[in-house]
């Protein structure tokens, strides 16, 4: 496949992220949330609350609140991202406006957990179109940047403003609720965006280290690095040099590779990290389209 098809395919799968996201997560709001009077994090929790305290109707809000935080993202990321947001939220709104989506149940429970799963895959889906469907990321990633504060601290931040918002002014069964929506839409994000194959990054420390690579390399299929390292502990313990193992599995891979550590070598030190993603190796990379 040439360069440009390779284009042509990339821009085919965002949009049929883009799409597959918006009437995902329109479902998500008009088949549970809005008719059961709940809200959602972000700004969509704000769009709803607003409307629900003005009378203004959630898709033109949905578009106005989001309106600086796209500008925002055009001046943090780029133009060909804000314009795809701009048009993924004009599609949500429009989406909500007009298509006739099913109410699906009246039950709280059911209503806070599908809910938020159908919005939580909705925005996760816009992700991978290198899209957003609510501007609250954007605005947590330009906070992180100038007070070094995590995005996901941020994020929870300005979600408990919100459902505070929620609790005094609709009920605190509501504010309640609509954090579980939220809970559950994060998750689902998650998933969506990271995928089952969640990378995982292990540091193997073992003075039987040559089996455990050959063990990683032709059982697991996976590529090892190997580091050299200095190991020692305790004010008497001389320091002697090691050679560890670096590896990146999935986790899917992890209680395989653990249990297998185990059967060669049961003093082996094994710490793991999250890995965020990866480019080149023998890993796949998880790209956003």
């Amino acid at each position: 496949m040439n360069t440009e098809n390779k284009k042509k395919l990339t821009s085919f799968k965002g949009l049929f992220y883009i799409i597959a996201g918006i009437l995902s997560a329109g479902f998500g709001l008009k088949g549970f949330v809005l008719p059961n009077n709940f809200i959602d994090g972000g700004v969509t929790g704000v769009s709803i609350l607003l409307s629900k305290l003005t009378s203004i109707p959630v898709p033109f809000l949905l578009v106005l609140v989001n309106v600086p935080f796209i500008l925002l993202g055009y001046k943090q990321i780029g133009f060909k991202f804000a314009l795809r947001s701009i048009v993924a939220i004009i599609g949500l709104a429009t989406a909500i406006a007009f298509i006739e989506y099913p109410i699906i149940t009246s039950d709280k429970l059911l209503v806070s957990v599908f809910g938020g799963v159908f919005l939580g895959a909705g925005i996760g889906l816009a992700v991978r179109g290198s899209t957003v469907l609510d501007g609250t990321e954007i605005l947590a990633i330009y906070l992180s940047r100038k007070t070094r504060q995590r995005i996901g601290d941020i994020i929870l931040l300005f979600n408990i403003g919100i459902f505070s918002v929620a609790a005094y002014f609709l009920s605190i069964e509501t504010a309640l609720y609509s954090i579980l929506i939220y809970l559950s839409a994060s998750k689902t994000i998650d998933f969506i965006v990271e995928g089952i194959e969640e990378y995982t990054a292990v540091t193997i420390f073992s003075s039987k280290n040559e089996e455990i690579r050959v063990m990683i390399t032709e059982q697991l299929g996976r590529g090892v690095s190997i580091l050299n390292g200095t190991t020692g502990y305790g004010k008497r313990e001389n320091l002697k040099d090691i050679e560890v193992l670096y590896t990146v599995v999935t986790r899917l891979e992890i209680a395989r590779l653990s249990s297998e550590i185990e059967l060669i070598d049961s003093n082996a030190f094994v710490v793991m990290n999250s890995v965020n993603d990866t480019i080149g190796g023998m890993i796949k990379k998880r790209a956003l389209h």
